[in-house]
């Protein structure tokens, strides 16, 4: 079968689609056949070696995916069905025409979501699900400020948290990616990097209960300057590529506010049944339209590592979706 994997982990330019053997699913697997693979962002740091988790190559690339099962193994355990369509996440392995990933990692896919909505939906929407709720305590009622907005984790966040009740506020580069998040369900939307007046304008003085940072660099202390008193930046990564931001900690003293990291993956591998738990979560927001990903632009298997190149260099919007069928 065929299969996106690093041979040398020098980049996304150098990853090469390969032949190689089905995998054999262990006893706790389903075994899918893909039709959609996510472009995520520990996509792009497994091609360079740059993720903390760090296979041995060659390796395959592909975190999250969506398609039909082949084999759901015992189905009296793992609750699946042959024919039946899901949608699955994993450290790597999905970006190929079949995958055996393991059933606490595998979720049902709702009628109403496409294969490539599916494959949107695991990584980006189960992140933001924990980085508002089991993180940022958010409450209904509360604003939420979203860096990034028009990126996968960004439009995962702003109808997340409208599904939980929130008003959000996104920031944005640019006017096309301020429509974009517009359409995905932003509240208000700010264009530009100067986005801390406009946003104590939009609150009355007041300031935003949460930030959801996917960015970090230069924006990182006006984040810290937009939070209501007892707001939470929620550190999700660092897209800017200016560094790791450093936390005068007096400022959060004096406003009695929090700066909270954000790993969910970490979180969440450890702990099993969490992730199924988080997706029972989901289907609400689904069934009522609060969630419903916004696919960006799709590659076929071999355009894999430039779907890379340009999230790497910000040209996506939404979530990137590589089809494998």
């Amino acid at each position: 079968m065929r299969a996106v994997q690093v041979v040398t982990p020098t980049g996304p330019a150098d990853i090469e689609v390969r032949d190689v053997d089905p995998p054999v699913p262990g006893p706790d697997d389903v075994l899918v056949e893909v039709h959609s693979v996510g472009v995520a962002f520990p996509d792009l740091l497994l091609s360079r070696g740059e993720y903390q988790f760090k296979p041995e190559p060659p390796f395959t690339l592909g975190v999250d995916f969506a398609g039909v099962v082949l084999d759901p193994g015992s189905p009296e355990s793992s609750g699946f069905t042959v024919g039946q369509r899901v949608a699955g996440v994993n450290l790597n392995g999905g970006a190929a025409e079949q995958v055996a990933n393991p059933a606490i990692f595998t979720f049902a896919l709702p009628d109403a979501m496409s294969y490539d909505e599916g494959a949107a939906l695991p990584m980006n929407y189960l992140t933001a699900l924990f980085a508002l709720e089991e993180r940022g305590g958010l409450r209904e009622g509360e604003t939420v400020l979203v860096h990034g907005a028009a990126g996968g984790v960004g439009t995962a966040t702003l109808q997340v948290a409208r599904g939980l009740g929130a008003r959000t506020i996104a920031v944005v580069s640019t006017q096309e990616k301020a429509d974009f998040a517009r359409a995905a369900g932003a509240d208000e939307v700010v264009v530009g990097p100067d986005f801390k007046d406009a946003v104590r304008q939009l609150t009355g003085g007041r300031g935003v209960d949460v930030v959801l940072d996917v960015v970090g660099g230069d924006a990182f202390t006006d984040s810290l300057r937009c939070l209501a008193e007892q707001g939470r930046v929620l550190v999700v990564g660092f897209a800017a590529g200016q560094g790791i931001p450093q936390v005068k900690v007096n400022r959060l003293l004096l406003g009695n506010t929090d700066v909270r990291g954000v790993g969910w993956g970490a979180y969440a591998m450890v702990r099993p049944g969490y992730m199924q738990q988080q997706w029972h979560r989901l289907l609400p927001m689904i069934e009522s339209g609060a969630v419903k990903p916004p696919v960006g632009a799709t590659y076929d298997l071999a355009g894999f590592g430039q779907a890379l190149v340009d999230m790497d260099e910000r040209r996506t919007l939404g979530k990137s979706v590589v089809r494998v069928r």
